[in-house]
């Protein structure tokens, strides 16, 4: 009896959740602060009601009543705040003025709910995504509360009580309620949305579909389709675990009937589905989350930037899965035609009228929110074309449910995240961290870089892809626009290392959720997914050092060449790692196309590197040259 009530509850705020967002983000009429309150209690109480204590208390009857507490908590102290902001409700004011007017001089009762609220914004983070990002907010808030105690090398400071570090983090739009909630509020969870409706119209099972007609009989062909439905499908949730779980299961087993073995399979496509945020025009959250945080820039300007990048990392993946194919023997998916199903193209249709309609908005100039909602309203009426794709109420509601349920994970970590950036504003410590990093960054540009990737990776081993590019770029926003690169190249840089985060051993969450359904070794996994993502850890780089891949200056000739050396240096990288070109390459080949590689991709074409990048051509010809006659291709 009591499940039952908990999942209608459940349904309902999923429900109030999503109207409540499409509404106050298109027409707003709260305040605000008031606005990120309310969907901070709606979004929490799922948390709460969704995802137990621990999950051998599921069924135990005393922990499902402190999970309806802590509901009934989250609505008291959210709701607090939701009241004390919007002057619809300034006669249940405290003192008579909003609880942004009384900032340095809270009531007794605002510190009590604050306090609370602190602590339940941590549990539902730990609840949902794991104890990482809860610890580091801990550590944070002992940062500002212990600073005068801290030895040089901590960044010491006067330090602040308890009562101000619970209003800088919870009261106000510095902390919880700040630009990490705010984004998630004003733009990804509309894209949540979007993909639920997707999904609800068949729309997004088209695109697996499509994938397998198009590489049916290529080598390798299952691979090819979990690069390609993995990477569009990835583009919409922004969650590299959640794709990994969702197009993995008809994936992985396609690719290990033809002929890959357990752990490449689940590599693979954990390379690809982590690929998925990198993606334009959705990009997850990450292209939001820069929109906020960069200064003067245009969403369509983050989008132009991020084509050619995600297009040269699918490109390697394609032909990494292709060669390695060849080289194991693994073929194609052959299904005779007589028995081949025959689906409706429609929803392929819908799905390309809303992509179209998507970019086409935001061409002209709509806002990122105001485009996808309108988007949404051209899936609801093109559903209704096709008795199979009909959105009716019912099934409007069930996407709904499932955006809500989707979207418990992005509103905890955006949550727990706040606290941190509250605390990096109160303490100043944004503004020292850089004076670490600049110096390194001044003296050897790739050094500096070096260090900000491998921060970016730790961070983001426990965190969501996009939590830890705002968290990292807050840390260290200050610095990028002085280490004598691009901005918009630097941001991006800290974005792909958050998403490769997912295959890095030994944390590698979207390798491990491919292993589980693999039924294969767990590290092995791990590695096998770093090694055919390894193209995503040299990217970066080589934008950075050659903003043309970002089509930013040099005009056109400038980033054709750009493309062009680095298409060859995906190639060799490709060959290299799947150990095959014409025939399987031995070990002294794979480590000089390796080698030639990475140079192609991180170093400049000026000076003496323009002479070592022509002889490492030169020498990658060569290779082809002599892996082809040793083959016998082409003799009389």
């Amino acid at each position: 009896m009591l499940d039952r009530i908990r999942d209608r509850v459940f349904q309902v705020i999923g429900v109030l959740l999503c109207i409540f967002t499409l509404s106050e983000v298109n027409y707003p009429f709260l305040a605000p602060l008031a606005q990120v309150a309310g969907f901070a209690m709606l979004g929490l109480c799922l948390v709460f009601l969704k995802v137990p204590m621990h999950r051998r208390l599921r069924e135990v009857t005393w922990a499902k009543i402190v999970d309806w507490i802590l509901v009934l908590l989250t609505i008291s102290c959210f709701g607090y705040v939701f009241i004390q902001s919007d002057a619809r409700f300034e006669a249940w004011w405290v003192g008579s003025e909003s609880l942004g007017n009384r900032a340095g001089r809270e009531t007794p009762m605002d510190l009590r709910v604050g306090l609370i609220g602190l602590l339940l914004v941590l549990e539902a983070a730990r609840r949902a995504i794991g104890l990482t990002l809860p610890i580091l907010a801990l550590t944070f808030v002992a940062y500002a509360y212990f600073g005068p105690s801290l030895p040089d090398w901590l960044f010491p400071h006067r330090g602040y009580s308890m009562d101000r570090i619970v209003g800088q983090t919870f009261l106000h739009s510095q902390g919880v309620f700040g630009i990490a909630l705010k984004v998630m509020f004003t733009y990804v969870f509309l894209f949540v949305i979007f993909g639920a409706l997707l999904e609800k119209t068949g729309a997004t099972g088209f695109i697996i579909d499509f994938a397998r007609k198009l590489f049916r009989n290529s080598a390798g062909g299952p691979a090819k389709v979990s690069v390609i439905s993995s990477g569009m499908m990835g583009s919409l949730s922004g969650s590299a675990v959640a794709n990994t779980a969702t197009t993995g299961t008809f994936t992985i087993p396609m690719m290990r009937a033809s002929g890959f073995s357990p752990k490449v399979a689940a590599g693979v496509e954990a390379a690809a589905s982590s690929g998925g945020a990198l993606v334009p025009p959705v990009m997850g959250a990450g292209a939001y989350m820069m929109l906020e945080i960069i200064p003067d820039i245009t969403f369509m300007e983050i989008v132009k930037a991020a084509v050619i990048p995600a297009v040269l990392y699918y490109t390697a993946l394609l032909l990494i899965v292709h060669f390695t194919a060849l080289r194991v023997g693994a073929g194609g998916e052959h299904v005779e035609k007589e028995n081949e199903p025959h689906p409706s193209t429609y929803p392929g249709i819908i799905f390309f009228v809303a992509f179209v309609a998507l970019i086409g908005l935001l061409v002209i100039g709509y806002t990122p929110f105001r485009a996808v909602s309108l988007t949404l309203l051209v899936i609801l009426i093109m559903s209704f074309f096709d008795k199979h794709t009909r959105l009716g109420l019912k099934e409007l509601l069930q996407a709904f449910i499932k955006s809500a349920a989707g979207g418990i994970p992005l509103v905890a970590a955006a949550s727990c995240v706040g606290i941190i950036i509250g605390v990096v504003t109160l303490t100043g410590v944004g503004s020292k961290l850089p004076g670490m990093l600049l110096p390194l960054a001044q003296q050897h540009l790739v050094l500096g870089l070096a260090v900000l990737m491998v921060s970016t990776i730790i961070l983001g081993m426990g965190l969501p892809s996009a939590v830890c590019y705002l968290l990292m770029a807050t840390l260290v926003g200050p610095a990028l626009g002085d280490m004598g690169v691009v901005v918009l190249a630097a941001h991006l840089f800290i974005f792909y290392f958050g998403m490769m985060s997912m295959v890095t051993p030994p944390v590698a969450l979207a390798a491990y959720t491919a292993a589980t359904i693999a039924d294969s070794d767990i590290m092995a996994t791990g590695v096998a997914a770093f090694r055919f993502a390894l193209i995503g850890f040299a990217l970066p780089y080589a934008f950075v050092l050659r903003p043309e891949l970002l089509l930013i200056g040099s005009g056109t000739w400038g980033i054709v060449f750009a493309i062009g050396v680095t298409l060859v240096a995906v190639f060799a990288l490709a060959t290299a790692i799947s150990g095959y070109w014409f025939a399987p390459l031995p070990i002294w080949q794979r480590a000089l196309l390796l080698a030639i590689a990475f140079i192609l991709l991180l170093s400049r074409t000026e000076g003496l590197f323009a002479y070592i990048q022509a002889v490492s051509v030169a020498a990658m010809a060569a290779c082809g040259w002599l892996n082809k006659k040793a083959k016998g291709i082409g003799a009389a």
